[in-house]
């Protein structure tokens, strides 16, 4: 094995290091719950009462096109976690292995792209960057459907610097286009990357019928979607949540569209500049704005047709993500393996024609190396970040951050293992049923002991934690899972001994310790009690099992 081959496998396994050491840390308590959630059992429901879907508006009988994609995002990053969850459970680390598994495969494209944009050194310290910096760290190892759309950009990325070398590449180009389109509708954002770089640069490669052919597979890989929306549009007068937005359709059916608050053209551009340094180290974003000033620098030397394609992504990107989706963080996560390798080239062209400074860039790049890797250990990794904002804190660790759900998950994991509820509600919707029967029949299968257990739940929850910890067990597994209000209702309405007479035999009250019970919460308080403490030692809820 070379010297080159041995380093790029020694950073594949940094990353791998990086990526999946404790990949189970930080709470689930952002966007990965919905796709998590809804990818145990391909299912596109996730109790948004503000947002429902064509499977709530239909049931029960749900049509068959409303299987073929989700009403928000498409299928491909739901199928993967899907699978994943089927083989290592249905936790954390089961719904953010892909991620993690496809950021080292992104971090090898990066070397690839950059061998073929400059030389193998400069890929090979592109890639080593991305591999160490936190803004690739961090989007590998949250279950965001984000991660599939950076894998599936460098994919296509590099298949397509090679379809300018063998024009029959396109087909394989078209085939990754569309499983891009199939994981997020951002990489539509290489559309215009790809058709401005062949008007200026590639013309002759227009007229080729393999480019075509491969947009008929990209179209025809996509076709599910593009089905899914056709029918939706017959059913309720719009497209999915995402098209229908872009379009600004009229959606009474979500009244309250969640996430599209981006603000104005204005707030997005004047909050793109502090989103990137919240989602990047301060030393990363110095070295690529000396490497960006060197690369415009050192243009007219570089003797390649394909040097525009760098900037070029990177600047239609900007503009893409600025004036259309906002500058949120996780889509900040395309520019990374990209700026990555703006730093690889800056580096490799100093190494080879400034032979003074080889010393000193081989000991900068080490300083860089140690920092980064810190940075990101400190951010992603440690359960709580030492040091000041920005300098050594980034606020990334607020994404996952560690307030105590994952220890009261861990508590009803031991709770309710090797037992199945031996009673259920009936469920609103008949998916949901079936859901629930599924599971059901799973644990009876499995000769587990029945539990006439229910839980209840008050205070102040981080809405999608809850969704993660407690209604993933209700819908998909029939825990019989009450919020104080419900409970009480069914009380007043059907007697206060009704519980008792349906045979519930064990009923734990979930209460966050931060909130503060009235009388009628405080009655539930009784029993055996249990506390809950984060990793910071705080009392983060109070269990009551009577």
């Amino acid at each position: 094995m070379s010297g080159n081959k041995k380093f790029l496998f020694a950073i594949l396994v940094l990353a791998a290091v990086l990526r999946f050491g404790f990949l189970s840390r930080g709470d689930v308590v952002n966007d990965e719950v919905f796709s998590g959630f809804r990818a145990i059992g391909m299912m596109d429901f996730d109790e948004a009462p503000l947002q429902p879907t064509p499977w709530e508006w239909t049931d029960p009988d749900v049509p068959f096109w409303a299987h073929l994609s989700f009403h928000d995002d498409p299928p491909l990053s739901f199928i993967a976690q899907h699978f994943s969850m089927a083989v290592f459970g249905v936790n954390n680390f089961g719904m953010r292995f892909p991620s993690a598994a496809l950021g080292i495969l992104a971090v090898w494209l990066v070397y690839l792209i950059g061998k073929r944009l400059f030389s193998e050194k400069a890929g090979l310290i592109g890639a080593f960057i991305y591999a160490i910096t936190i803004n690739g760290i961090y989007i590998s190892r949250l279950g965001l459907i984000e991660s599939y759309a950076v894998f599936f950009i460098l994919l296509a990325f590099w298949v397509f610097l090679l379809s300018l070398e063998n024009n029959k590449k396109f087909l394989w180009l078209g085939a990754v286009l569309g499983l891009a389109f199939l994981t997020k509708y951002t990489a539509f954002v290489l559309v215009p990357i790809f058709l401005a770089y062949l008007i200026f640069y590639r013309r002759d490669l227009l007229k080729d019928k393999n480019l075509w052919l491969g947009l008929f597979i990209a179209v025809l890989i996509f076709s599910p979607v593009i089905f899914y929306n056709i029918k939706l549009y017959q059913l309720s007068g719009h497209f999915d949540f995402q098209f229908s937005a872009l379009l600004k359709q009229n959606t009474p059916e979500w009244p309250v569209q969640t996430g599209k608050d981006i603000g104005s053209i204005k707030e997005r551009i004047s909050a793109f500049p502090t989103r990137l340094l919240s989602s990047n180290s301060w030393l990363f974003l110095l070295l690529f704005a000396v490497s960006a000033i060197f690369y415009t620098k050192e243009w007219k030397r570089m003797n390649s047709r394909l040097r525009p394609l760098l900037p070029l992504f990177l600047c239609l990107t900007a503009v893409f993500v600025a004036l259309i989706i906002g500058p949120s963080y996780r889509f900040l996560s395309m520019f990374g393996p990209f700026m990555a390798l703006a730093v690889g080239f800056a580096a490799d062209y100093a190494y080879k024609t400034h032979g003074k400074w080889k010393k000193a860039l081989i000991v900068g790049l080490i300083i860089v190396a140690a920092f980064e890797i810190f940075y990101s250990c400190n951010n992603l990794i440690a359960y709580y970040p030492a040091g000041g904002k920005y300098w050594l804190a980034s606020p990334l660790r607020n994404e996952n951050y560690n307030f105590g759900y994952n220890e009261l998950d861990g508590y009803l994991k031991n709770e309710l293992s090797e037992k199945m509820p031996a009673l259920t509600f009936t469920a609103k919707y008949k998916f949901l049923e079936d859901a629930k029967q599924s599971g059901l029949a799973n644990a009876s299968a499995q000769k587990l002991s029945g539990y006439p257990a229910m839980i209840i739940y008050g205070g102040e929850w981080s809405g999608l934690a809850r969704l993660w910890v407690l209604e993933r067990r209700h819908i998909y597994e029939g825990w019989p899972v009450l919020s104080v209000r419900d409970y009480f209702g069914y009380l007043q309405e059907l007697g206060f001994d009704y519980f008792d007479r349906s045979g519930f035999g064990v009923h734990y009250f979930i209460w966050p310790s931060a909130s503060v019970p009235n009388e009628i919460e405080k009655s539930l308080m009784q029993g055996e009690k249990e506390t809950i403490y984060n990793k910071k030692g705080e009392e983060v809820f109070q269990i009551y099992k009577f």
